[in-house]
């Protein structure tokens, strides 16, 4: 079943010892039998926090996405949600690409804090994610803008469907690293959707991109080689070329040690919105890699997120 992200496990005598947590529950020390049954908590590491806190009832559905292949999702209700009122959405496009936006506490994306601010969390898991076999993890090669793009149209569309006190007019797009890529190309290519969008550490340029990172063996791989003796595949989904079609306001997050996608991905993204007169906006952090790490650094990302979305998709009762 959908139970949750198993970490670091190990052999306890005749039972499992491992880190479990999700979406309503930050890890803790489980065990259980080797076969997987009775089930038991071992420390409470995070009662006395969870404690004061006000959290989203959440749930997984699954719809039909690109290729006819069946794609999973989950979705965070709003805290004290009220199925009479109508919610915004924050749309929640994971990294990687071969990564999840699944039933898991994240320490950084966290859907709970757009549930806590009166949003709905949607989340797609898209071709090139993981958990669903090899075959779909590697369907993303070589096709970053085309089956997960349309994965993620069929999912927001499933899920407006699915749940009609999600606000279809009042959605926001947001994503890092590969997520942040997406997010240009939705600009581009999928430019009248959203009412905002958020772009943290995203990829703006292929080109630029390529002889920048510090990582040249994944776009290599993800994209036929190097830019120099294949051009065309990293050119095929590159947000610099769809410039001239975007027009939703945008808001850009970028660190200086940012390494593997480096920092003028993130200012040529905000210079293109601003030399095209988008409203847009740069947060950027002088102490900060791929990840925000730092305490205050987040409490600043967030504030500076959710007044974003507040400003474009409508203020929600908080």
């Amino acid at each position: 079943g959908d139970l949750g992200y198993i970490s670091a496990p190990s052999f306890v005598g005749d039972r499992l010892v491992f880190g479990l947590d999700h979406l309503s529950l930050p890890v803790e020390l489980f065990t259980a039998r080797l076969d997987g049954t009775d089930l038991q908590q071992i420390t409470q590491v995070n009662a006395d926090r969870l404690a004061t806190l006000a959290l989203g009832d959440y749930e997984q559905f699954s719809f039909t996405g690109a290729e006819g292949d069946r794609v999973y999702a989950h979705v965070v209700k709003p805290v004290n949600f009220d199925p009479s009122r109508t919610y915004p959405v924050a749309f929640l496009i994971h990294g990687g690409p071969q990564g999840s936006f699944g039933n898991h506490f994240h320490y950084r994306w966290n859907p709970q804090s757009y549930a806590a601010a009166g949003y709905a969390a949607v989340m797609i898991d898209f071709h090139g994610s993981v958990g669903y076999g090899q075959a779909f993890t590697d369907a993303i090669t070589g096709d970053w803008g085309g089956k997960p793009l349309e994965d993620l149209q069929e999912g927001l569309a499933a899920a407006l469907r699915r749940y009609p006190w999600m606000s279809g007019e009042d959605v926001c797009a947001l994503g890092a690293s590969y997520g942040g890529y997406m997010v240009n190309w939705i600009a581009g290519n999928w430019p009248d959707r959203f009412k905002c969008l958020v772009n943290h550490d995203g990829v703006f340029d292929m080109r630029s991109m390529y002889y920048s990172t510090e990582e040249l063996w994944f776009p290599e791989w993800e994209h036929g080689g190097p830019y120099y003796a294949n051009p065309g595949g990293h050119e095929k989904h590159n947000p610099a070329r769809y410039v001239d079609k975007g027009q939703t306001p945008m808001l850009v997050i970028h660190g200086q040690e940012d390494h593997r996608v480096p920092l003028e991905q993130g200012l040529s993204t905000f210079n293109a919105l601003q030399r095209r007169g988008i409203p847009s906006q740069l947060l950027y952090f002088s102490d900060e890699n791929h990840w925000v790490i730092r305490p205050s650094n987040s409490i600043q990302w967030h504030e500076t997120v959710l007044g974003w979305l507040d400003r474009w998709a409508g203020t929600p009762a908080r």
